[in-house]
C-alpha cells in the first residue's frame, strides 16, 4: 500500500477499477495481495483499490467468484453490496471478449449446479422438488439459474426481479440456452401477474433482504398469485451478509410468523430445515 497505513475499505464502484491478466503486461500487473487461488490480486492507493484478476471462460462460476471476491471483502478491500456486486460484474465483462465472459459463467454456474458441486446446490434441489403443477414464478430470480433449471424440466416458467440488468441479462440467456422464460421487471411486494394465475410461485433466498412490513406484503402477494404452492427458503445467518444485501437474521420462529401471513383458511403452512430455513404454503 503506497500510504503507508491501512486504508479504509472502498465501497465506492468508482474508485475500483478491475482488469484482467490477458490485459495487463507482466511488468504492470498487480504485486499487492493475493487471494489464496492466485486468480485476484489487488492494492490500494490514494485512487481507491486496483484488483486484476486470472479468470477465463474456462473456470468462472458463481460459487467461485462469489468465494473469491467475499475475500476481497473479508480482508477489507471492498465493502457493500453495490461494490461487491460491481466486481463480480467487471470480472464477467473482462475475462473474455464480446460478452462470451457471461455465457461462460451461465453454463458453468448451472453445470455445477445440477451436478451438485456447488455449496448452493441443496438448496435448487430442495426447491425444484417441491415444485408442482405446470406453471412456476421465480420472485427475485437474479440471475435466473433457478429459472432455467425448471425450463429445462419442461416447465413454463415465469421469473422476475427488481433489478432491471438481471431481467434483461436472464432474457438474453434463456434465448441462448433455448429455455424460453418470461422475464419482467416486478417488485416482489407488488407483482403484476393476475389472481390465481401460476401454480407455484418461489422466493427463494429473497425474503432475507427485505425488512419486516415488506415481508408481509411479499407473501401476501406470493399467495395471492399462486395458484396451489408457494415456496420460500431463507439461509441462516448469525448476522446478515452485507455484501449480500441482507437485512434479517432469520430462524424457524420467524418462517413460522410469516406462515400466518396468508388466509389460514385457505392455505396451510409447513415449516423445515434444509441448508437453511424453508416455509411451503399449500391451498387447502
Amino acid at each position: 500500500m503506497t500510504s503507508g497505513h491501512v486504508m479504509s475499505a472502498v465501497s465506492d464502484p468508482s474508485s475500483i477499477s478491475v482488469t484482467s491478466d490477458r490485459s495487463t503486461s507482466a511488468s504492470s500487473r498487480l504485486t499487492g495481495q493475493r487471494s489464496e487461488s492466485g486468480r485476484l490480486a489487488w492494492r490500494h492507493d490514494a485512487d481507491g483499490v486496483h484488483i486484476t484478476h486470472g479468470y477465463t471462460s474456462a473456470d468462472v462460476c458463481d460459487s467461485l467468484l462469489v468465494e473469491e471476491v467475499g475475500r476481497l471483502v473479508e480482508v477489507g478491500a471492498i465493502a457493500g453490496q453495490v461494490a461487491f456486486e460491481a466486481v463480480m460484474t467487471a470480472i464477467l465483462d473482462t475475462c473474455a471478449e464480446n460478452g462470451a465472459g457471461w455465457d461462460a459463467f451461465y453454463d458453468n454456474s448451472l453445470a455445477e449446479l445440477r451436478s451438485g458441486r456447488s455449496p448452493f446446490s441443496p438448496v435448487h434441489h430442495r426447491a425444484l422438488q417441491c415444485l408442482s403443477g405446470t406453471s412456476i414464478l421465480e420472485v427475485g430470480s437474479c440471475f435466473g439459474f433457478l429459472a432455467l433449471q425448471a425450463a429445462e424440466d419442461a416447465s413454463t416458467v415465469h421469473a422476475c426481479d427488481i433489478s432491471a440488468g438481471s431481467v434483461e441479462l436472464l432474457r438474453r440467456q434463456s434465448r441462448r440456452c433455448g429455455t424460453p422464460i418470461d422475464c419482467r421487471w416486478a417488485d416482489a411486494r407488488d407483482l403484476p401477474y393476475p389472481d390465481g394465475s401460476i401454480d407455484t410461485v418461489t422466493l427463494i433466498h429473497l425474503l432475507e433482504h427485505l425488512d419486516g412490513s415488506d415481508v408481509r406484503l411479499a407473501v401476501e402477494e406470493a399467495t395471492r398469485v399462486a395458484r396451489t404452492s408457494v415456496v420460500i427458503a431463507v439461509p441462516f445467518e448469525e448476522v446478515p451478509n452485507e455484501h449480500y444485501g441482507h437485512r434479517q437474521s432469520l430462524t424457524l420462529s420467524d418462517l413460522a410468523e410469516w406462515g400466518t401471513f396468508a388466509d389460514t383458511r385457505q392455505w396451510s403452512a409447513e415449516i423445515s430445515e434444509h441448508h437453511g430455513g424453508w416455509l411451503q404454503l399449500s391451498r387447502r
